[in-house]
């Protein structure tokens, strides 16, 4: 009873379009009611608000306002541009340099914003002007630059690995570490699509930069270069934890924004703040009603039920095990938010997978690929709404540019899966 009403009345809401977070919450309300009906109203709700505490009151949480105002400082300095500059000047004289720029630059910014369509907009709105100017076509100019972005959420630092973490209790530093291969790969992967497209297109390539205006270029970034440097090698040196480091970035943004590049004052600090806040009580909001969602669940013994049917379906086939996972959290992706998926499905997933021997580092880092396909797949990929505005294309135009990268994509989902070792080389 409590299950049927769970889902049919999580499907209502979806279906009229009620935001995500509000589905999960409302849905487990009425199942909690209807489960305790005949009982005083005040105790039976009474669960919520403890629950939406325990949830949100981690203290590996408080990773996730750090890193989102620290990206926030980071794209108000003006990092992007200077991270783009310097990649120009290096290979933008050789053709199909904006690609290169595009793929680079975006994995470097993914590792200061920790987000897939904070780095969409960050980047978006200077590359694909740029790309356009020089020969490639909007649809793939867009296609490529939310393909590119989606690497956010693998290479550290990563929000979406801080929220896995946080639910699994697996070590968030060694998380970060095992991201780096696997988010390198995927951006070789996206290099080539774009490189062998591009070979079909009329591009115009800049002049060779001379070794004076590098080094310029080098010297005006090497600020926001440092950033991931010191945000990594302060929690693989151990020196600081995640969280730790997340509130350093922040100090070293500001440090940046004022006192260096100097663009970042009283005023914009206050909208960084509020900007920052918005975007961290959204995840916050979901982060409560997943939870709730998931208690739901677990007081129906449907975690349970599914856990034993998903063993009985795979048996002790890893392969097997692994392919259901991937489709399930593929699909997923395309329709849900990456803290939606991760607190609905990692609790029916994660005890099937220790118990088939899967190391929890390789297997969250196969989720988090999942869910970053996810970002740029559509029909609800946040990339691609961001990188449709920019581009000024229509969704379904960009659905069809984008279907080479998620082709390259998925046989990097498919070489992470079934070699752990591209994932835990680092770790071990």
């Amino acid at each position: 009873m409590i299950s049927a009403i769970l889902f049919i009345s999580f499907a209502f809401f979806l279906l009229i379009g009620t935001p995500i977070a509000i589905c999960l919450g409302m849905s487990s309300v009425f199942a909690i009611i209807a489960d305790s009906a005949g009982r005083p109203m005040e105790a039976v709700l009474s669960v919520v608000p403890m629950l939406v505490s325990s949830s949100s009151s981690k203290f590996v949480l408080l990773a996730i306002p750090f890193f989102i105002l620290s990206g926030n400082i980071m794209e108000k300095a003006g990092i992007s541009e200077k991270l783009i500059r310097l990649a120009e000047v290096c290979v933008g004289h050789i053709t199909g340099g904006l690609a290169i720029i595009c793929v680079v630059v975006a994995c470097f910014f993914a590792a200061i914003s920790g987000s897939g369509p904070a780095t969409v907009a960050a980047l978006g709105m200077i590359i694909i002007p740029a790309m356009i100017f020089a020969g490639y076509n909007p649809q793939f100019s867009s296609a490529l630059m939310a393909a590119a972005s989606a690497i956010g959420v693998i290479i550290p630092p990563s929000i979406t690995f801080v929220i896995f973490g946080s639910i699994t209790d697996t070590s968030i530093g060694s998380l970060f570490i095992a991201g780096l291969i696997p988010g390198i790969i995927m951006g070789i992967g996206l290099l080539a699509v774009a490189l062998w497209k591009g070979r079909k297109m009329k591009l115009e390539v800049m002049e060779k930069a001379t070794n004076k205006e590098r080094w310029l270029a080098f010297k005006d970034a090497i600020w926001g270069l440092m950033m991931p440097v010191i945000i990594l090698g302060g929690i693989y040196g151990g020196i600081f934890t995640p969280t730790e480091s997340a509130a350093v970035a922040v100090v070293y943004g500001l440090f940046v924004g004022i006192f260096i590049y100097k663009k970042i004052h009283f005023k914009e600090f206050c909208h960084l703040l509020i900007d920052s806040a918005s975007t961290t009580a959204v995840v916050m909001f979901i982060t409560a009603a997943a939870t709730i969602f998931a208690y739901v669940l677990t007081r129906a013994k449907l975690n349970t039920i599914i856990g034993d049917a998903i063993y009985n379906f795979t048996g002790d086939s890893t392969i097997l095990f692994l392919i259901l996972v991937n489709i399930v959290f593929l699909i997923a992706g395309c329709f849900l938010d990456s803290t939606s998926a991760l607190y609905i499905f990692v609790p029916l997933f994660m005890p099937v997978a220790l118990t088939l021997g899967i190391d929890p580092i390789h297997f969250g880092v196969v989720i988090i690929v999942n869910l970053a396909i996810g970002l740029f797949t559509p029909p609800v990929g946040m990339n691609l709404y961001v990188a449709c505005g920019l581009g000024k294309v229509s969704l379904k135009e960009l659905s069809i540019a984008i279907l080479p990268f998620v082709i390259v994509s998925l046989v990097v989902l498919l070489l992470i899966t079934y070699i752990p070792q591209i994932s835990l080389f680092l770790v071990q």
